[in-house]
């Protein structure tokens, strides 16, 4: 059985990896085998639980990546080959060594151990503590995009590298890629696709995490729009740091008045999901038990490991495809048509959609985007050009 998978986002300083370690601990009171980890660099989650990684409490691990010995343990040929370029071009090893592990490489892996830990069976529960929102989002379109490129380039790198290598060493005077370098590169590709059918499947939902200020509740509705853009369902939002109405001074109600304006209007950009209220605490809760304390309220009566009950934002039929686009502005959404893919954007989001081959044999006959939701039909006829 595929374990339920949460993932928290939210704008940077909100309070994401709170609501994310909440949860996870709260998952583990309940007797939910539950493992938690992070895509975001910064580690906090140590942090926030007071705990070096590993079990830290009956039924509750905590797994922190390993970039290093990730690379050398699944895409050590990747990495191999990338090193010995560098050395051949006068770099010593230990540059070298330091060069091979890319920019963003502990996200992309932390994604690819996820894939391994659901695949354990182990797990009822993981809990996923993500980067802030915008690299987050890159991080998730990653999937789909290599997708795109790995479909058109690697059969002809293939053929092109047979072709080219005996001229490389001579003219470039480096190593050219060998065959296993291409296999690493095809297993990295499948991974990350697996990686994707996981997060957005039935099992995998997002949850928002915001603070009632006015550019945080801007941010998170363009990140609602984007989630949906590239098919990763939201089922719920957690509102952090809310101001209590009780007993509140003349200060304190004007934050509160404030506060419930935002929230009404957070209701209402985000209906019909869920908006689950963390009060503004006395003092940050770091450990499980303060932490567990501030799950079982941020969700009262609400079972928050139910697998989402939320449909998947692209719905496909024999003519019309849907694509959910909550908050989406009809300036902000552009629609092309390139054989049989249909390219989406949605404000400063892309995404190429490769068609089935019942719509590609098909050509627009309209579209249109109404209460959130992109409708677009297809007609019997050749592709568009």
């Amino acid at each position: 059985m595929s374990p339920r998978v949460l993932l928290f986002t939210g704008k940077g300083g909100v309070g994401k990896t709170t609501a994310a370690a909440a949860t996870a601990t709260l998952a583990a009171k309940r007797g939910l085998k539950t493992l938690i980890v992070s895509t975001d660099t910064a580690h906090s989650l140590a942090d926030a639980l007071g705990v070096e990684p590993g079990e830290i409490a009956p039924g509750l691990h905590l797994h922190q990546v390993d970039t290093q010995k990730t690379l050398e343990r699944h895409w050590g040929e990747l990495q191999e080959y990338a090193r010995g370029v560098l050395t051949e071009l006068g770099l010593d090893e230990i540059t070298s060594e330091e060069i091979t592990i890319l920019p963003g490489a502990e996200e992309i892996i932390a994604l690819l151990e996820l894939r391994e830990h659901a695949r354990e069976g182990r797990w009822d529960v993981i809990v996923v503590d993500c980067a802030p929102t915008a690299e987050t989002l890159r991080l998730l379109a990653l999937p789909e995009a290599l997708d795109w490129h790995m479909t058109r380039l690697m059969p002809v790198g293939r053929k092109l590298m047979k072709i080219v290598s005996p001229f490389v060493r001579s003219v470039a005077h480096v190593s050219a890629p060998g065959e296993e370098v291409m296999s690493a590169g095809e297993r990295l590709h499948r991974g990350l696709l697996e990686v994707r059918e996981l997060l957005t499947g039935e099992h995998a939902s997002v949850r928002l995490v915001l603070t009632p200020e006015s550019v945080v509740l801007a941010e998170a509705r363009r990140t609602l729009t984007s989630l949906n853009l590239y098919g990763y369902r939201v089922d719920a939002v957690i509102a952090n740091r809310v101001f209590p109405s009780e007993g509140a001074d003349e200060w304190r109600a004007q934050w509160v008045a404030a506060q419930s304006k935002l929230l009404a209007e957070a209701e209402e950009s985000f209906a019909p999901l869920p908006i689950h209220v963390v009060p503004y605490l006395p003092a940050e809760p770091v450990g499980k038990d303060a932490l567990a304390e501030v799950g079982a309220a941020m969700y009262g009566e609400a079972d928050p490991f139910a697998d989402p009950d939320v449909e998947p934002p692209l719905r496909l039929s024999a003519d019309e495809l849907t694509l959910a686009l909550p908050g989406a502005d009809r300036a902000d959404v552009d629609l092309a048509r390139k054989g049989d893919e249909l390219i989406i954007t949605a404000g400063p989001y892309r995404r190429i959609l490769a068609l089935p081959a019942a719509l590609a044999r098909r050509r627009i006959s309209g579209a249109a985007l109404r209460d959130g939701v992109l409708r677009v039909r297809f007609t019997a006829g050749g592709p568009d050009d």
